[in-house]
């Protein structure tokens, strides 16, 4: 179980283990948590059940924040404004040291359905919450990876510089001046989001930030492979009414700029589970897309 993690990581969750007492719980643990389980090897955390006289998940960084430029104290602070709304697990603990962070456990309930109008005003109570700081600049994280992903060495550069026109083309038609930015999840995946008490929850919030709810939407309805007719139903959902063609158009170049994104993202980790295939699948798709969006 626990012997299954690197060894650096056994260290870091032994050390956030030992700190229970500085957990921020509404009554004080009687003992230390003990493992229960290894939860996941994510692409660049660990997270780890563990119980005392009630159950946590321990997330330990796999990699440095700092490469994604995540700030996890800004982490910390959408978090607990999320919980505070019902929108997310209570944050217990964290140490930005150990690269550490511990939340409430939420028993997942037995069926995990993709109810489009629960997504939807998850992502508008998302949209609620307090505003923050820290703005995403998408272009100029899009540039921050591109130039990671030269300094690599990898061949898949050659084959991404050929979509960097028309996805730049289509993040500049996106920008609206007079679009208002909110704080938005930029990672609402189904992984990243859990039915539990017949509620619907969002987790891991390390990209949380100011932004554009077009392209909020338009990362669940690309990460989930949203068909047109879901997208639209998505939106109808959030906004209240009928889409308009623009509306539908925006969310549809944004959802090119993620799947671009995400392609990036996937390249400079190079993970032990680096699927060639699977990324020149989703290269292949991301031209399909941008070809039907060009004028």
């Amino acid at each position: 179980m626990v012997a299954s993690l690197p060894g650096n990581i056994r260290l870091k969750l032994q050390q956030t283990l030992a700190q229970w007492r500085q957990w921020q719980c509404d009554t004080p643990l009687p003992a230390a948590p003990e493992v229960e389980a290894v939860l996941a090897h994510g692409l660049s955390n660990f997270s780890v059940l563990v119980a005392s006289d009630r159950r946590f998940v321990v997330r330990i960084d796999g990699v440095n924040p700092a490469v994604h430029r995540l700030n996890r104290q800004r982490e910390w602070h959408h978090l607990d404004a999320a919980n505070r709304a019902g929108l997310a697990p209570a944050p217990r603990y964290f140490n930005p040291e150990l690269g550490s962070l511990v939340c409430d456990y939420l028993e997942p309930d037995k069926a995990q359905p993709l109810a489009l109008t629960d997504l939807a005003r998850l992502l508008r109570g998302i949209h609620a919450l307090p505003a923050g700081h820290h703005r995403l600049d998408l272009a100029e994280r899009l540039r921050s990876y591109e130039q990671h992903l030269a300094h690599s060495d990898s061949p898949w550069e050659v084959l991404l510089a050929p979509h960097r026109p028309a996805v730049a083309a289509a993040l500049a038609s996106c920008h609206d001046p007079g679009q208002p930015s909110v704080l938005c999840h930029h990672d609402l995946l189904r992984a990243n989001r859990l039915y539990s008490g017949g509620r619907l929850f969002a987790l891991d919030w390390e990209y949380s930030a100011m932004g554009n709810c077009w392209y909020d939407l338009a990362v669940v309805a690309a990460g989930d492979s949203l068909s047109e007719q879901e997208t639209d139903s998505l939106l109808q959902a959030y906004l209240g009414r009928p889409v308009r063609a623009d509306e539908l158009l925006r969310v549809k170049q944004y959802a090119c700029a993620y799947r671009y994104l995400e392609l990036l993202w996937h390249l400079i980790q190079q993970h032990r589970d680096f699927d060639t295939v699977k990324l020149q699948q989703k290269l292949d798709l991301l031209g399909r897309q941008l070809g039907e969006i060009s004028p």
